[in-house]
């Protein structure tokens, strides 16, 4: 599950982590790190956040038999896309989402007039290479109760293999 920040992707995975499912947000200590300096092969970025590899090919590498929901977002994350059964893109509309950043009391993130602005770049640079890619897109502006079912059963069809 990816999408810029106010999406809903921790609300999503606090709630299908009580209904018994195995959920990992990336943004929680362990998963990620920053570099203040990332090259790749044709350019070099300036401080980013990115996935800590190992240990995410050691989550997905193990099994329980329990749908694993894995949220956020970073430069390498695409680096994984082959390892899961779906990419979910949580998408909603700026006033939706800097309005849920302003209100939301478990993240800091988006409270300050910098913040906001970088979560609108991200809305406008970010989200469509997000879209790009994506195997399920979601509108974030329902229901949690709504995006957490779709999740559920697009967790439950058959993985389809190409």
């Amino acid at each position: 599950m990816t999408g810029v920040s106010g999406t809903g992707k921790s609300s999503a995975l606090a709630e299908l982590g009580r209904l018994g499912y195995r959920v990992v947000d990336t943004d929680d200590p362990g998963w990620r790190e920053y570099r203040e300096y990332v090259e790749s092969s044709d350019e070099l970025h300036r401080g980013e956040w990115l996935w800590v590899e190992e240990t995410l090919t050691g989550l997905l590498d193990s099994d329980d038999g329990r749908s694993l929901f894995v949220a956020g977002g970073a430069r390498n994350q695409s680096k994984f896309y082959d390892r899961f059964d779906a990419v979910v893109l949580l998408s909603a509309p700026a006033d939706v989402i800097l309005d849920r950043v302003a209100r939301r009391t478990t993240n800091n993130y988006g409270k300050t007039l910098l913040e906001r602005a970088m979560i609108l770049d991200d809305l406008a640079r970010i989200e469509p290479l997000l879209r790009e890619d994506c195997t399920h897109e979601l509108d974030a502006s329902r229901p949690l109760a709504d995006i957490v079912a779709d999740l559920t059963a697009i967790a439950s069809r058959p993985m389809t293999t190409s």
